[in-house]
């Protein structure tokens, strides 16, 4: 087991949130759609459609609205044209962060992400910018009250997965992108309960930061996060115990 980070918990409890108000439904379509577009419509023969579907599904995104990206996707109905866009930037204290966009308008979206990295005291970088700080990574969460930690880790070892991090009361499964279906397969097969299952951006080191610092850099992740075009928000930095308390009191 390894890691510990409070900004993955903040993440984990602003999906459940994002689910309960729907956002998470338009961009787990986008997904949809995207991973059609690229792959195919049949989710047998596509690893990412198989994903997405399943991430729709656990979020509960009836089953019309899953087609109907499905089929945005694969052009039987109009609408599938999303652009994959990554932008990097800095946040205040220096903290790197990195925005997966989907958008049907990258002149329209690049100036409002920019705007949002200004007003939040950031700067919007250069291609390449902070990329390298990040790995690809699968990671599927799981609540740690469903299964034994060491149990996890010989099932997690087994069906291909790298490592096993603790983030409060979860428990991140990390892997190669490429075998993400086949991890959450396994933990599915042996009855374990899939919160959260997606590819994610990890940084290869974190930055603590002060309660101000934290303050600001996650007012400007919750406004990237709030973009419409905006599908995940990756940064570098970590709160401390004390920091994040003081916040949690605000």
């Amino acid at each position: 087991m390894a890691g510990h980070s409070h900004w993955a918990g903040i993440k984990h409890k602003k999906a459940l949130v994002d689910s309960k108000r729907g956002k998470l439904w338009s961009r787990l379509s986008k997904a949809i759609i995207v991973a059609a577009s690229s792959g195919g419509g049949d989710p047998a023969m596509n690893i990412r459609l198989r994903c997405a579907i399943n991430d729709a599904k656990a979020v509960s995104m009836p089953k019309d609205n899953i087609e109907r990206a499905i089929k945005r996707g694969t052009g039987e109905l109009e609408g599938g044209h999303f652009e994959e866009v990554l932008y990097e930037g800095y946040g205040p204290g220096g903290v790197a962060v990195l925005c997966e966009i989907l958008t049907d308008n990258r002149n329209r979206t690049a100036p409002e992400v920019r705007k949002i990295f200004e007003l939040a005291g950031g700067k919007l970088g250069a291609t390449g910018c902070v990329a390298w700080m990040f790995e690809r990574k699968g990671v599927t969460v799981v609540d740690a009250g469903q299964i034994d930690e060491v149990a996890l880790l010989e099932l997690a070892m087994e069906s291909g997965a790298e490592d096993v991090k603790t983030v409060d009361d979860k428990f991140e499964v990390i892997c190669d992108p490429d075998n993400l279906a086949q991890v959450r397969d396994a933990l599915e097969n042996a009855d374990v309960p899939v919160e959260m299952s997606q590819v994610s951006r990890l940084p290869n080191d974190t930055v603590d930061l002060d309660v101000e610092t934290a303050r600001k850099v996650l007012k400007l992740v919750d406004a990237l996060d709030d973009h419409d075009d905006v599908q995940s928000v990756a940064a570098n930095f970590n709160i401390p115990d004390d920091a994040m308390a003081e916040l949690e009191a605000e």
